[in-house]
């Protein structure tokens, strides 16, 4: 027997919840996967997978339909304050996704969570070495030489 669970989109705040079974162990929530994490849609039988993919928005709405619904997943329309600094103050639901990642293991320990690697060029090509006025052979010498 599962039991509601609520989350939020780390991009809007739109809350979520998901009725699931509980014995699963959540490690985080976050706007990206992490890496070698496997995910499911909140549709389909999650309880065997590393995680769940939101896609913020997507899905069935609270109060929507008559009766009762198959869905393990209903939108509340409530809004917390959200963590993005890319966009903040983004519309609600926003429909970017995000992940619910589980605990995992294996060997018998915790697997450590690594986000997914964003490689970053800064600056292109530089220049290869100071811009002073002649370099570091430049100025007055001190004793020696030096």
């Amino acid at each position: 027997m599962g039991f509601p669970v609520s989350y939020y989109c780390p991009h809007c705040g739109a809350v979520v919840e998901l009725e699931r079974d509980g014995y699963l162990a959540d490690k985080s929530v976050t706007p990206y996967p992490l890496e070698g994490w496997a995910y499911a849609d909140p549709t389909d039988d999650f309880e065997d997978t590393e995680g769940v993919r939101f896609v913020c928005g997507e899905g069935e709405r609270e109060g929507e339909g008559e009766g009762e619904s198959d869905s393990p997943l209903s939108w509340t329309g409530d809004v917390v304050d959200a963590d993005d600094v890319e966009r903040p103050g983004l519309a609600s639901p926003c429909g970017r996704e995000f992940y619910l990642s589980f605990v995992r293991y294996e060997d018998g320990r915790e697997v450590e969570a690594v986000p997914e690697r964003d490689y970053v060029v800064i600056g292109g090509r530089g220049p290869s070495g100071p811009a002073g006025p002649g370099g570091p052979n430049a100025g007055p010498r001190g004793p020696g030489g030096f």
